[in-house]
Order: C-alpha cells, then structure tokens, then sequence
C-alpha cells in the first residue's frame, strides 16, 4: 500500500511559535525527523505538517500513512486536534499502531486522549534534574550532552520505519528477513538505568526484521500486567533481559518489580516446553552493581542461584558490548553457529567413543591433568574448554561441547563457588542448546576443603566427587563405569 502522505503531523498553534533564533519547535522537529528518516528508509518521506486551524478532510485521511500527534497541554486543550485525532482513528485501519506520540511537555496518562494512553511515549523535553522543571530543547541541530534526547529520535525514526515497510508489505529494506519462523523476540523492560541500552538492542533487532515486543507500554495493574506479559512472550521465540543496578517499577498490587515478573513469567513458559528449541532466553547482568540496593542484588542473587528463574536461559555477566555482540550473532550471523557447530561435532564424533566434557578455568589448568589422562585411559574423547580468542569463539566452543557431550565433570579447584553454580546451570540448560541424545551422567569434583552446599541440586543426579580425598580419582572411574552401564 502505498500513500501519499507518509506521515502526518498534527499540533498545536501555541507549539509553534517561532523562538528567540526565528525557528518554530514543530518545524524543526519535522526537518530533523525528515533528515534521520532519509538515513533508515533510504529515500525522502513526504511528511506533512497540520496545525490545529489547518483541514484536512476524510478523503485525505485515508492517503495518510502514519500520524504523529505532538501532544501538550495545548494540544489537549485544542478540540480541533482532538477532532483530527479521533478522524485518523475512524478513517485508517488500525491493525497495527500507525500513531506515533511525541510528548513535548510534560502530560500525566490521565491527561491524555484515552486512545493514546497505552501507546509508548517518546518524551522530547528536558527536564532540570535540579529544580525539576520541563524546558524545551531549542535546537534540534546543535545538541551535545543531550545523548538521551538523540537516542529517542532514531527511536522514532525506527518505530516509523517499521510501521510504513510493513504498510507497503516489503519484508526489509535492507533485503534481510528474518531468521525465525516467528519473527517476534521479547525485549523485556529495564530498570531507568539500562533504558538508552535496551533502545539500542531494540533497533539492532528492528533494523533485521524482527519484531520487538513489548510494543505498548505496559498495564501498571499486576492482573493486567501479567496476562499482557505472557501473551506477547508466547508470541516470541526468544526473550533478552537486562539486568542492571535498578530494581524497576513495582507495579500495582505487586511486591516485585516489572524486571522480576518478565523475568520469572519466561522462565514459566520455558519450564512448560516439551521442545526447548522453541523458545530460549538470554539474561545479561551488569557486572557493576557498585549503586544496586540490597533488594536488586537479592533478585540478582536468586536469579544465579534459582534454577527455576533461569528456566532456558542463558546467563552472561560480561561486558554490554560483549552481549550485544552475542545478541548480532545469535540472531543475525547464526551461521558462524552452525559451522562451528558441524566442526566440534565431527571432532567428537570421529572414532565412535562416547566424550566427557571436562568443565574447568584455566587457573586450574594443572590440577585437572590426571583426570583428562584418566579419562582418555578409560577409552573416552575429552572435550575441553577453549581459552584462546575472541569471546564470541570461546562461547560458540563451549555449546557445541555442550551439544555433542555424553557425560560431563565440573572440575574446581582454585576457581569460586559462583563460579561452579554457573557451569551447573550451563549444563542443566544444554537440551536447550540442540542436543540430540541424553545426558549419560554429570559430576562435580572438587579440591576445596570447604565444600559448597549440594543440596539444591540433589533432585539433579550429580555425582560429587571429593578432590582432597586420596582415592578421588577412583571415584572419577566409579563414575565413568556407571556412565558406561
């Protein structure tokens, strides 16, 4: 479908008045949009301008594209704007979210038109962090620290981007579609401190033709939170959560937060899955907490040590822009994935034995020696972790072994308890990785006098091996002949 005006404009007077530099407010927003859109679209959209006093008739309406309502108390105050609002709305299908509202000051939900309400706002004011007051930003072109501000408008630019390729039904404009059947991937809402990170995700993933939801903002009702929530997640192949030193909003009639809920509903749907490969989740904690409160770092906590929060999920406390380059890989260059994937298998597949994945870090590297020779003594492939590279090549490594092992050992000994419970939660989660047979056996040994508790994983079948004993290395043969039977 393809329109005469591809995006519509409507606004109050009172928001146009030129400033003290001759410029109105809303015509430079417009040239600027125009500029950024040149860049997502690749061609000149023909955005048009009304002002309230301006008529536009049905027959015109129906040749718009999308609607841009500059909403102010002045705007609220106008009934022509209302009017063409409530036009838009009768003459356009509204299948998918075709208006697109800028707030250039401040209005409360209450406020606003009740059509708008759940739309997502992009909020082009600043506000004083001293006195609290709104002020205008006089000039969209000369902007410096105001970061925050750039970020919302390549939002816009994006959202509208995507709204006018679906219109005129193109897959993408950069020719790449979509590498799941279901196109839609769960961008779950942050804490106010990882916002500009998780826009940034969000157009990655728009700009390659998926689908990000949530879409509208969500209901603050826990009732109402929850079913929306869990219908979009069932919508989504993959969910993406962020966990930053904010805890984030407790909706109403809640005692958790909007991260926490998202959080634990995905890791319900992935607990119900038959088939892990359906849906699978990425869960990225920041590794500076230095301002967390004592409640964020609980939530943290549990999610590490929970295995029913990390249902599915994969969980990375690495640098952000090592996670977002985990994010373009899985999504966008999968078929590194599938190389590497092919590589390891017929490694370990080779001379028909059965591998056991030792689990171990590098400073341990010594200490694991007579139970990789043990093992390969016992007629067994070993397969090992990688330490050299890049990061992305370690990670890839390391799923493919966790594909194509038999039976696997986590071995500790100069290495922390955390560092043991995330490599239990790695091989927990491995049928989620693509794996095509059952896990034979898994084991823990370790060579520290002070043990971990075990008992949360009793439920597991985990062998513990005690390293410091000195028969322990026939309790790895113990294992290996069980593994065997």
């Amino acid at each position: 479908m393809t329109f005469k005006i591809d995006i519509l404009i409507i606004y109050a007077d009172a928001d146009n008045q030129p400033n003290d530099h001759g410029k109105g407010w809303v015509t430079e927003f417009k040239r600027f949009l125009e500029l950024m859109l040149i860049q997502v679209l690749g061609e000149k959209p023909n955005i048009l301008l009304k002002s309230e006093h301006d008529s536009v008739t049905a027959s015109d309406m129906k040749e718009v594209g999308t609607l841009i309502p500059v909403m102010s108390p002045a705007f609220i105050e106008s009934g022509e704007c209302l009017d063409t609002l409530e036009d838009f709305y009768k003459t356009v299908s509204t299948e998918q979210q075709r208006v697109f509202k800028v707030i250039k000051k401040p209005l409360t939900i209450e406020e606003q038109p009740p059509k708008l309400r759940d739309l997502i706002g992009f909020n082009l004011y600043n506000i004083n962090m001293d006195s609290g007051e709104a002020t205008d930003y006089e000039d969209f072109f000369t902007l410096e620290a105001e970061q925050d501000f750039w970020m919302k408008m390549v939002d816009l630019a994006y959202d509208i981007h995507e709204c006018l390729i679906l219109l005129k039904q193109k897959d993408s404009i950069t020719g790449i579609k979509p590498i799941f059947s279901r196109r839609s991937i769960y961008l779950a809402e942050t804490g106010h401190d990882l916002t500009i990170q998780r826009n940034i995700i969000k157009r990655e993933l728009q700009r390659h033709g998926y689908k990000v939801l949530p879409d509208r903002n969500l209901p603050l009702n826990i009732n109402k939170l929850k079913s929306e929530i869990k219908r979009e997640i069932e919508e989504s192949s993959l969910s993406i959560h962020l966990i930053g030193s904010s805890y984030g909003e407790i909706p109403e009639g809640s005692d958790r937060s909007i991260v926490d809920i998202q959080n634990q509903l995905a890791a319900e749907k992935s607990s119900a899955l038959k088939d892990k490969s359906e849906f699978s989740r990425l869960i990225w904690i920041s590794p500076r907490l230095q301002n967390a409160s004592e409640k964020q770092l609980a939530f943290i906590e549990s999610i590490k040590r929970d295995l029913s929060s990390t249902e599915g999920a994969e969980i990375l406390q690495t640098p952000l822009e090592d996670f977002k380059n985990i994010v373009r890989e899985e999504l966008i260059e999968v078929g590194i994935d599938k190389k590497l994937n092919r590589r390891e298998t017929g490694k370990a597949e080779q001379n028909g034995k059965a591998s056991v994945y030792v689990l171990y870090d590098k400073t341990d590297e010594k200490e694991v020696t007579p139970v990789k020779k043990l093992i390969e003594e016992s007629g067994y492939n070993v397969l090992i972790p990688s330490f050299k590279g890049e990061l992305l090549n370690l990670r890839q490594h390391h799923i493919a072994n966790l594909r194509d092992f038999d039976a696997a050992i986590i071995f500790q000994s100069n290495v922390n308890d955390q560092w043991v419970r995330m490599k239990l939660l790695d091989l927990l989660k491995a049928p989620g990785f693509g794996r095509r047979k059952p896990i034979q056996g898994k084991a823990i040994m370790s060579k520290k006098d002070k043990k971990m508790d075990w008992s949360a994983y009793k439920n597991h079948n985990i062998m513990i091996i005690d390293g410091t004993q000195q028969n322990a290395l026939n309790d790895v043969k113990i294992f290996l002949e069980d593994i065997k039977a």
